[in-house]
């Protein structure tokens, strides 16, 4: 909502709730008093609460959780006195669209996944999880409501966590990390990419999804993912440009995979990328000019894991501390 040389007013609407802010608070009182000469409107003061996202801001931090929410899911599910999980899903744990379990109600089903799906605004950790069992919504059997249960289980005792961001001074960096499992569907043997953003060390954007097509490879899989990650990253650039009037000069992606680093940065086509879609090559224009700055992570510190693969619980737990998932205290979050 930007001009050359005017301040910035940003508004988020849906339906009649709004929230408003802007670099000066003059702005936004003067926007507040238009909208009230015009509609019947109430000012609810500093943002604490907006479609089921529970907001506490003070001078050194904002945090974001949906606990009301969540004990809603659990109370609707039957499971507010379930026995609470470290993990939301088990480690290797295999579903299959071919189960011979006994079905369960379709319906039920997909309104429990769809209530989890809305948790994820704020909880990446369960990214992974809740992408997998969706998956089964078309015939869903005992044997895939068991791992919703366990997901379940885990929101019970983790209602307390919450996205948290720390208000520092400074230059923000925005650094991405992006992943990829190889052949990890058991139905169709796509891969699952998953890819997280940074803007200082808080993560602002995270996707756990099935690829599209089968991949020949690792290297293939995480390139792919690698591209997925270059297109976010390049739209959360322009759009940190045009809200902070500062230009992002680099995205700087991290890669566990050192194949798929070299094949992002030769331009010769050979064996290992000539059968590759030719639109995953746009890494590679976003590389040359310098958009984006690929760097390898070792994979102890790939970030993204967690959002590719069910982990073992310590592996989870370090995991969940990286991607900026911590516990949000009650009344005054910390």
């Amino acid at each position: 909502m930007r001009n050359q040389g005017k301040r910035i007013l940003i508004v988020g609407v849906y339906v009649d709730d709004l929230i408003i802010t802007g670099e000066c608070i003059q702005d936004i009182d003067k926007f507040k008093s238009q909208m009230k000469k015009l509609f019947s409107t109430s000012d609810l003061g500093l943002l604490s609460y907006y479609l089921g996202i529970e907001v506490f801001q003070n001078s050194q931090r904002i945090t974001l959780n949906q606990s009301a929410y969540a004990r809603k899911i659990l109370d609707k599910c039957g499971m507010k006195d379930c026995n609470p999980s470290q993990v939301p899903m088990e480690p290797r744990l295999k579903l299959s669209k071919e189960s011979t379990s006994p079905p369960v109600e379709t319906t039920l089903y997909r309104s429990i996944v769809g209530s989890l799906r809305y948790l994820l605004h704020t909880r990446p950790d369960l990214a992974f999880s809740v992408g997998m069992v969706s998956r089964y919504m078309e015939r869903p059997t005992t044997e895939h409501m068991a791992a919703v249960k366990h997901i379940l289980r885990y929101v019970k005792g983790t209602l307390n966590l919450g996205c948290v961001y720390e208000k520092k001074k400074g230059r923000l960096e925005l650094t991405g990390y992006s992943d990829s499992d190889l052949a990890g569907d058991t139905n169709d043997t796509k891969s699952t990419l998953g890819l997280i953003f940074f803007l200082g060390s808080s993560s602002i954007s995270w996707c756990s999804q099935k690829q599209k097509l089968v991949a020949l490879s690792s290297c293939e899989a995480e390139y792919i993912a690698a591209c997925a990650a270059a297109c976010q990253g390049v739209w959360l650039g322009r759009l940190l440009t045009d809200l902070l009037k500062t230009e992002v000069k680099k995205v700087v992606l991290k890669i566990d995979n050192q194949s798929a680093i070299t094949l992002s940065k030769n331009s010769v086509y050979h064996e290992r990328s000539k059968h590759i879609d030719t639109r995953f090559h746009y890494i590679r224009d976003c590389v040359e000019s310098r958009m984006i700055e690929i760097q390898h992570v070792c994979t102890e510190d790939q970030r993204a894991d967690i959002l590719t693969k069910s982990l073992a619980r310590l592996k989870f737990l370090e995991m969940r501390e990286k991607i900026g998932v911590r516990i949000v205290s009650e009344g005054q979050q910390a």
